[in-house]
């Protein structure tokens, strides 16, 4: 890992490095207005610094809790304002879990339906399977 100070800013590269995030997704990141436009070299490439950094880590680390982009945008306003209450994040933290558990639920149907459809499968060497004449029913 690169040598990473607070007094020096960091490079794309470094960013990507420390915090796991590829080079074209800060990109992304910067081009939607999530990560703040860093400040540039006299050769054009971008420093980021420290509070970047974080700002970063805290961005992938929400995804990784699958928040989507506007649910982080919610978390970072609130964060930028500093006038947040906890109670304010755990309403957003309590929706996005009421939304995860839906999806679990949704998850489960599914795994359901392609059990049962596999089950009916026989796997034989003939063209006629339960799983396509499945797939071509209307549901």
């Amino acid at each position: 890992m690169p040598d990473i100070t607070k007094t020096r800013g960091y490079p794309i590269g470094a960013m990507s490095t420390h915090t796991g995030v590829n080079i074209e997704t800060i990109r992304y990141y910067e081009r939607i207005d999530l990560m703040p436009k860093p400040d540039r070299t006299a050769g054009g490439n971008r420093q980021y610094n420290h509070d970047q950094l974080k700002r970063l880590s805290f961005i992938k680390s929400s995804r990784e809790f699958g928040f989507s982009i506007d649910e982080i945008r919610d978390l970072l306003e609130m964060v930028d304002r500093q006038d947040f209450t906890c109670g304010e994040v755990h309403g957003l933290a309590i929706a996005h879990l009421a939304s995860v558990r839906e999806k679990i639920a949704g998850l489960k149907k599914l795994e359901e339906a392609l059990a049962g459809m596999a089950a009916k499968c026989s796997q034989g060497d003939v063209p006629d399977c339960p799983i396509v004449e499945t797939l071509f029913e209307p549901h």
